[in-house]
């Protein structure tokens, strides 16, 4: 059987003993390779563009060009890559601007190391960016943000939409074929025809548009 491909990873941080901390973290983890470092945001977009890592572990407070811009410049340049925001600031403001902005996910600087790590390995197994905790709060940010009474022009099945609940309340694939009592693979497809649907990419775009088209609300559970 052939080897699981490591996950590429690129940290833009502008503090160099934070960076180094974290490259030599995820260097001990077998399944993840750190390609480069980068100390502000227009660093960071140049060697998205040249390196093409899967995740970029991205601060938001970087000189020359701030985390929000850079991962908005990535997204639109480099859309194969994932931005994880790591970031001090965990108020429902700064979620939502990195989320506007294309960040595949959100997590707190004063996380345990073990969670950082996890979260990158949910990734490479599931695509899964954002715990449950932040999601709460982009949820809140979308909650404030939402227009009740509109209709959506997109038809997704009973089922579908179920999913994208489950997707809404942080749930990994995995999670959510218990709650559904269907194979894992079944899940991805019914993934699979929401993005279609509703012309987005990743996890996170799906539960915001379905919020914002009124598929869902953030109250369900």
């Amino acid at each position: 059987m052939a080897a699981r491909k490591k996950v590429k990873v690129l940290i833009a941080d502008d503090q160099t003993l934070f960076r180094e901390g974290i490259k030599d973290l995820l260097e001990d983890e077998r399944g993840i390779e750190v390609v480069g470092e980068a100390a502000d945001g227009q660093e960071a977009v140049r060697m998205a563009k040249k390196l093409r890592p899967d995740v970029i572990l991205m601060d938001i407070k970087l000189p020359n060009l701030d985390g929000v811009a850079a991962t908005r410049a990535i997204r639109s340049e480099v859309p194969d890559t994932n931005v994880l925001i790591l970031s001090s600031f965990e108020d429902e403001a700064h979620v939502m601007e990195s989320i506007q902005a294309g960040a595949n996910g959100y997590l707190s600087k004063m996380l345990p190391a073990t969670e950082l790590v996890n979260a990158l390995k949910a990734f490479a197994n599931e695509g899964v960016m954002i715990p449950q905790q932040v999601m709460g709060k982009l949820l809140e940010g979308l909650r404030q943000m939402s227009v009740n009474g509109q209709g959506s022009p997109v038809a997704l099945t009973k089922t579908e939409i179920k999913a994208l609940v489950f997707l809404g309340n942080g749930l990994s694939n995995k999670e959510i074929a218990s709650k559904m009592d269907c194979s894992v693979k079944t899940i991805k497809n019914h993934l699979n025809a929401i993005f279609q649907k509703l012309d987005v990419s990743n996890r996170t775009e799906a539960v915001v548009k379905g919020i914002e088209l009124g598929l869902i609300s953030p109250e369900q559970e």
